[in-house]
């Protein structure tokens, strides 16, 4: 499908997502990944962060409201958290985690992991994958608007962990 990948190895799209347990047969499957010079452990913080804000394009969604640019000292996300904050509400749902590894959450009938793979060095592999039952015109809608959206949230999230915030700073 046009728009269902970006930045990611033809084994990455076949690897196992745990959004994959959640939507069976899906119509819509988008794999987005980004490479980034920092250990898991600090791309993780901004990954658990995304309950604060979208980090994509803030002017779009997120009603002009920047997101924030330092790490907020937050709990580890739980299932059956809200999953992310939007133009100020809270949006979906988290459906399964694994601090350090995966978020996993539903948003506007899609369900999204985010997978952090170590490189075998000091970084770390980005991964997102969305997967998604509906009907082919809004898949193909869909994963095109993703693949906008997903990789200025990947690029923001790459940045902000290679700049080696702490939390307070």
């Amino acid at each position: 499908m046009l728009g269902d990948r970006w930045g990611v190895s033809d084994d990455e799209t076949r690897r196992r997502y745990p959004c994959d347990d959640f939507v069976p047969a899906p119509n819509l499957r988008a794999c987005r990944g980004v490479t980034v010079d920092a250990p898991p452990s600090a791309v993780w913080q901004w990954v658990a962060q995304i309950r604060l804000a979208p980090y994509s394009y803030d002017w779009i969604d997120n009603l002009g409201r920047r997101s924030p640019q330092r790490l907020v000292d937050l709990p580890e996300p739980v299932a059956g958290e809200a999953f992310t904050t939007a133009g100020g509400r809270r949006r979906g749902r988290i459906l399964a985690v694994e601090p350090g590894h995966h978020l996993t959450g539903r948003i506007m009938g899609a369900v999204l992991s985010y997978v952090l793979v170590p490189d075998g060095g000091d970084g770390t592999r980005l991964l997102l994958k969305v997967v998604m039952r509906t009907n082919p015109v809004i898949a193909l809608g869909g994963c095109l608007g993703d693949l906008v959206m997903a990789r200025r949230q990947l690029l923001n999230l790459k940045q902000l962990a290679e700049q080696g915030a702490v939390p307070g700073r």
